[in-house]
């Protein structure tokens, strides 16, 4: 019985270790996919002098940046809460 708690104490603590690695993972990915939104929407917005063309592929760029943004933001709630339990 006293291997059974261990094994299964040894295994919550790795989880916990995993979640709260991938927490970290998904926190900085998010971080970055939101500076790469930024970026894309100064392009787009014409503040760099880009031709018409780049600053349309900025703005659809920005918008896929802040879709990934919102995804590894939730992904990283996720972990977080799990880490917790």
């Amino acid at each position: 019985m006293a291997s059974t708690t261990s094994t299964s104490t040894a295994g919550s603590i790795g989880n916990t270790i995993s979640d709260a690695a991938n927490y970290v993972s998904e926190t900085v990915q998010s971080t970055l996919s939101g500076a790469s939104k930024e970026g894309n929407k100064e392009v787009a917005k014409g503040n760099t002098g880009a031709s018409l063309t780049d600053r349309a592929s900025a703005g659809f760029s920005a918008v896929g940046d802040k879709v990934d943004e919102s995804s590894h933001s939730a992904k990283g709630s996720a972990y977080k809460e799990s880490a917790k339990n």
